[in-house]
């Protein structure tokens, strides 16, 4: 379950980064670290991953305007990046800018036992999940699928 703070933070986020250029891509809200962990991700708004001097042009100005509204009472650590390996696919966006790489799907079979498979990722449609594994196609319906995320080449796929 989402911390009850996540749109509150994602909505003050969003609003930012828009008026800055770039696109909000994900909010986390890590409240069993000490300090607590706020992880922003930001893309540019043409999709592209952003630098690390931009993370750290963004970190003063939102940090600020989280202060302002009060939202995190206590020390927090504020974190900037951008999407990358470990991050999970959500939109068609994100599936059509990582075709070819690698993905780990996490899906429940047709017994309802949770499954993982690693393969490249050929597409997302309105039915499926595509997979390249180790040469040879899979199809995993979209109503099974759990989750989708970026991983490292294991060299297997």
């Amino acid at each position: 379950m989402a911390h009850p703070l996540i749109p509150q933070l994602e909505a003050l986020a969003k609003d930012l980064l828009t008026q800055a250029g770039y696109e909000l891509r994900g909010v986390q809200l890590h409240s069993h670290r000490i300090p607590l962990t706020l992880q922003v991700l930001v893309q540019k708004a043409d999709g592209s991953d952003i630098s690390l001097d931009e993370c750290a042009s963004l970190s003063a100005p939102l940090g600020e305007a989280i202060e302002a509204a009060e939202l995190l009472p206590g020390a927090y650590v504020l974190e900037i990046s951008s999407p990358g390996i470990g991050e999970e696919l959500h939109d068609d966006r994100d599936f059509r800018s990582f075709r070819g790489f690698p993905v780990e799907v996490l899906f429940r079979d047709g017994k309802g036992a949770e499954t993982r498979r690693e393969g490249l990722l050929l597409e997302r449609d309105a039915e499926a999940v595509h997979l390249n594994l180790r040469g040879r196609p899979l199809r995993i319906p979209r109503d099974e699928v759990i989750a989708v995320r970026l991983v490292t080449a294991s060299g297997d796929s």
